[in-house]
Parts: structure tokens; sequence; C-alpha cells
């Protein structure tokens, strides 16, 4: 039968996965994929892009933690039980979700209003700065799974 811990691991594994594997999917592969693409028609995709998976991030944003201090309190009986790997994906779970925070609050509502305007170089500003902090929340979610898939082996 599935116990508590067996539903909150595999909710916080899928939330991992979704904003992770968009982030990597968005930045690897759709991002040099729109290079060619004309200002106007690639960050009015980019708007599209981001209106789609914003709220599946705000939904690991919360789900993560929930589990994660879930699976803390009831499987290790807080963070004293816990190994170094858990408070390592703590720390770099919230650092994650803090970065995410800025991310969505100043540049992608700049962002938004410069496309609504059709002001495509501020529109663009703001977009490398939406890059940036992708590529530095996608390289902490990567190094975050591995630590969380191999820690406890250490």
């Amino acid at each position: 039968m599935f116990s508590i811990s067996s539903i909150s691991i595999t909710i916080h594994i899928f939330a991992a996965i979704v904003w992770v594997g968009g982030m990597f999917f968005a930045y690897i592969i759709l991002r040099p994929s729109l290079s060619d693409a004309e200002p106007p028609q690639r960050l009015a995709l980019w708007g599209g892009v981001f209106q789609r998976f914003f709220p599946w991030v705000w939904l690991s944003v919360i789900a993560l933690p929930l589990t994660g201090y879930g699976l803390i309190f009831t499987h290790f009986g807080g963070f004293g039980g816990a190994g170094v790997h858990i408070h390592i994906m703590h720390l770099t779970g919230l650092l994650m979700i803090g970065l995410f925070a800025f991310l969505y609050y100043r540049p992608f509502q700049g962002f938004k209003q410069a496309v609504g305007e059709q002001a495509w170089p501020v529109a663009a500003s703001h977009l490398n700065t939406i890059r940036i902090i992708v590529g530095i929340n996608l390289i902490l979610g990567l190094l975050t799974s591995v630590i969380g898939a191999s820690g406890r082996f250490w």
C-alpha cells in the first residue's frame, strides 16, 4: 500500500522533473532553435512559453518545499536526522525558489509589459536577464537532482 512518504516523494520528484526539465528544454533546445527568428516573433513566442510554463513552476515551487519538509519531519524525524545531502538540497532549493520569484516579479513583468507595448529592445533586455537566471537555476537544479539521487549513497 502507498504510504504518505511514497506519495510525498513521488510528488517531490515529479515537481523537480517538471521544473528542471522545462528549464533544460527551454535553455538547451528552444533558445538556440529561435536564434534565427525575428525579434517580434521570437519575443512573442517566449511570452507564450513563459505564460504556459510558469504556472507549472509555481506548482513546483509550492510542492517541493511542502513535500520536502513533510519528508524531513516524517521520514527523518527533523533536520537533525537528515543527511548532509538533504541539507544541501534544502539550501539549493531555497536559492532556486528565490531566484525564480525574483525572475517572475522583476524581469518577467518587465518583459510582459515590453512585449505588450512592442518595445522589442526592452523586451530583449529583460529576456536576457531571464536567460541568465534560468541558466543559473538550471545548473542548480541539475546539481540538486544529482545530490538528491546519490546523496544517500555517500
